[in-house]
């Protein structure tokens, strides 16, 4: 319904109330209507999967329609993302948010800072997810509220023309809420308790879930050693239970992301079910690390394949774990991708160890000739070291071309001593570039930085207690924060306007009238920064 709709309809209802609702006015009702337009999480869900889905069909028309998002680990955080997006880009188009299990488990847990191992309690991820909307929600509030203030302001000047200009603007609001991809790490347990999660974060908002092939009583972060995976089918399992939940919630258009750790997992817990040559469980098994044994030298204990023939005894160490065959990683990554394209996923997460395009497409290209319309998530993780990475394969690129790199050492290639070199001018130009060139060449569809709020937060905290607790005083405070926010617009420089103060007073005001008891009034010190 459109503003004007919204008054219409209130304004019939309220006369219909035999005079009993006459104080309710019609349009400050409409006002709150479109400052509230997601009632539930559930709306917000459907919403953003529709979202989804229309920019994964662009993006199959045309690769540099890709998408981005950072990580969040509070409202306040997405909230001021999204209200910055909108400031310098003027939309949120394929712009998204990431929730990152790891920055739950670091910072949102009760047990305090946990390593991303799936310790945390599994009802902190939906609750992230509901908190992040209400923060997104109240942005939107806010926005309309000003915009509503200078309506107010428009007809008190006389002033027509302003007024439908911002009429239309109104009616043309483009939301803060975008879609989110939501971590639902290994699903916290057997396939029930995957999808009791998956139907709270879809209850909280999220329309696109990601979840690992990892055992998930020994999940580890996918750039840490000792990763152990599961076979395919108990990984199935758990991806039919977030599309039965997102079925079941009427969320049909919902998305799974499935991430695949094989490129860095060598190890499994189970051997799989195998019920004929070929199948799932039998090429996951092809990949142990195994020795032909005769019969009569079996121990006890040994688990026996039987394989063409021979009889094979996978590796089995002390930890009771069996190990993958080395150099494997690569083509049980192909397989997990396809598996998973094939029974239901829509979208695939690789995890690897570094940012390479063509590392990353020459798997892509293998999965493509399968799934011809096969796509990624990739992690632009903080975890790599983005310029010596980038340096190195420059370094790489000049030496195979026969280009003299004498007066570089490779090893030492994140010094600042190279810092404005050639190479390091180049390095940097593929930084800049890689979302867009890997886009185009090795099917990523959206990329996202995990953890990268963690990483400013601490980084601004360090800038700023360094200069207010040292000389600069209260000067480190004024120019390194609220200078720059008043030059550069920060939104959040009016805190009390952010936290919704004046959104109070419009309420006060509709409530009690003249009588109202208002913040927002000549004295209040946010006004120092009206200019």
């Amino acid at each position: 319904m459109t503003y004007q709709t919204h008054i219409a309809q209130l304004t019939n209802l309220i006369a219909e109330q035999n005079g009993t609702w006459d104080a309710i006015s019609p349009e400050s009702v409409a006002r709150m209507r479109l400052q509230n337009r997601f009632a539930t999480g559930l709306d917000i869900a459907r919403y953003t999967a529709a979202i989804m889905r229309k920019d994964m069909a662009a993006y199959d028309a045309d690769p540099a329609n890709y998408t981005q998002s950072l990580g969040c680990w509070h409202g306040f955080i997405a909230q001021q993302k999204m209200i910055s997006i909108k400031k310098h880009f003027g939309t949120t188009d394929r712009r998204y948010l990431y929730l990152s299990g790891w920055m739950v488990a670091a910072m949102r847990s009760e047990f305090g800072p946990l390593p991303d191992q799936s310790m945390h309690e599994k009802t902190s991820v939906p609750a992230l997810i509901e908190e992040l909307y209400t923060f997104l929600r109240q942005a939107d509030a806010r926005e309309l509220g000003m915009m509503f203030r200078d309506v107010d302001a428009a007809r008190a000047s006389g002033n027509a023309i302003e007024e439908q200009r911002l009429l239309n603007a109104i009616e043309n609001h483009q939301t803060h809420v975008v879609p989110i991809i939501a971590d639902i790490d290994a699903g916290f347990g057997n396939a029930e308790a995957t999808y009791l999660l998956a139907r709270k974060m879809i209850e909280a908002g999220a329309c696109a879930l990601q979840i690992e092939n990892q055992v998930s009583d020994e999940k580890q972060c996918g750039h840490q050693d000792g990763k152990v995976t599961v076979p395919h089918e108990d990984f199935l399992a758990k991806v039919r239970a977030c599309r039965y939940a997102f079925l079941e919630l009427g969320v049909e258009d919902g998305i799974i992301v499935t991430r695949t750790d094989s490129l860095g997992a060598g190890l499994t817990k189970q051997i799989a079910v195998s019920k004929e040559a070929g199948d799932l469980g039998d090429q996951y098994n092809s990949y142990l690390d195994c020795e032909e044994i005769d019969p009569a030298t079996a121990q006890n204990g040994d688990v026996i394949l039987n394989r063409d023939g021979k009889l094979l005894r996978p590796k089995r160490l002390p930890s009771n774990l069996f190990q993958f065959r080395a150099g494997t990683g690569e083509d049980r990554c192909v397989m997990d991708c396809i598996a998973s394209l094939q029974n239901g996923a829509d979208l695939l997460w690789i995890e690897t160890e570094k940012p390479h395009i063509e590392q990353i497409a020459g798997m892509v290209d293998r999965i493509r000739e399968v799934v011809p319309n096969a796509k990624l998530v990739y992690n632009n993780s903080p975890s790599f070291n983005w310029t010596l990475n980038f340096r190195q394969q420059v370094f790489d690129a000049w030496s195979a071309a026969g280009e003299d790199v004498s007066a570089y050492d490779r090893a030492r290639l994140m010094s600042v001593d190279y810092d404005g070199t050639l190479l390091a001018d180049e390095a940097d130009e593929r930084i800049r570039t890689f979302q867009a060139d890997s886009a185009k060449r090795a099917g990523i569809f959206h990329h996202l930085i995990t953890l990268p709020t963690y990483h400013t937060a601490a980084l601004s905290t360090d800038n700023l207690a360094k200069e207010y607790f040292g000389d600069a005083g209260m000067l480190g405070y004024v120019k390194g924060v609220q200078r720059k926010e008043i030059r550069e617009g920060i939104a959040c420089v009016k805190h009390q306007n952010m936290s919704g103060s004046d959104l109070g007073d419009d309420h006060k005001e509709y409530f009690a009238g003249e009588a109202a008891l208002k913040a927002g009034g000549a004295h209040n010190t946010m006004n120092q920064f009206a200019a």
